[in-house]
């Protein structure tokens, strides 16, 4: 029998392929051993500290994200101090109307109460978003020295009550605000602010007007109703109409309209 010669024995490829084979197995198995011993070194932090970000994690960039901060106002430092006063003057004057609606005795009183109470509130809306326009939040509620004059008012009853409503609320504060947006007719420098001021102005003199008939107002407001619509002029209402609201003599009717006329709320 001849054999085949070593050296051809070595060089098929048969041979060669099954003497490089536990080679290879073990290359791999030495592979995969290395790959566990980084993968766990890496779990546990390694000597470095640093720690692999898990799969789909979004990288968050330092100072990015949404911001809410407010346009800055381009309103003058005046026009803002306005816009606040009459914000506050506002809520007042509708606090002080709604319970003038539940507390007062004279029906007129309750019906001249409950048409400012309309009004202002309507006012105030347009002033809150015409506010927020310019990127100024003003407060939910009348600062506390107001709200003082508020709980005071509210300790009163009957006549008393009316008395006071109608002098201290509806003339006086009336008249403070009536100074005030005429001043800023003339001094405001952002237009939009400017023709709210022009058209909310006529409806608190006619708001004064018709406080000054009531009873409870007495004799000296009347006569001060005549010179304030003779220093007015075609501004002011006449006598003829104004809110709805009669002193209850002369043939007016009670709390009914007087001449047919009245004043339209804010803004309407």
């Amino acid at each position: 029998m001849t054999f085949p010669h070593a050296s051809s024995r070595l060089s098929s490829p048969t041979h060669l392929a099954r003497g490089r084979w536990p080679s290879v197995l073990l290359a791999g198995l030495m592979a995969v051993a290395a790959g566990g011993s980084w993968a766990q070194a890496a779990g546990s932090g390694g000597s470095s500290g640093a720690s692999p970000a898990s799969p789909g994690a979004p990288v968050v960039q330092p100072g990015t994200g949404t911001r809410n901060t407010p346009e800055k106002s381009r309103l003058s430092r005046s026009d803002r101090r306005f816009i606040e006063e009459a914000a506050a003057s506002g809520q007042m004057e509708v606090q002080a109307a709604q319970l003038a609606t539940t507390r007062a005795s004279d029906k007129a009183v309750k019906d001249y109460a409950a048409t400012l109470a309309d009004h202002h509130a309507s006012a105030n809306s347009e002033l809150m978003q015409l506010a927020a326009s310019f990127g100024i939040e003003l407060p939910p509620s009348p600062p506390r020295a107001m709200r003082n004059e508020l709980e005071k008012l509210a300790k009163r009853t009957g006549v008393d009550f009316d008395h006071e409503y109608v002098k201290e609320v509806a003339i006086k504060d009336h008249e403070r605000e009536i100074k005030r947006f005429q001043k800023a007719s003339k001094d405001v420098k952002e237009p939009q602010l400017k023709a709210w001021i022009d058209k909310t102005l006529p409806v608190l003199q006619a708001h004064l007007a018709a406080a000054q008939k009531l009873p409870q107002a007495g004799s000296d407001a009347a006569a001060s109703t005549k010179n304030q619509q003779e220093r007015m002029g075609a501004g002011a209402p006449s006598s003829g109409g104004s809110m709805g609201t009669g002193s209850g003599s002369g043939g007016t009717g009670g709390s009914g309209s007087s001449g047919g006329g009245s004043t339209a709320p804010y803004g309407r």
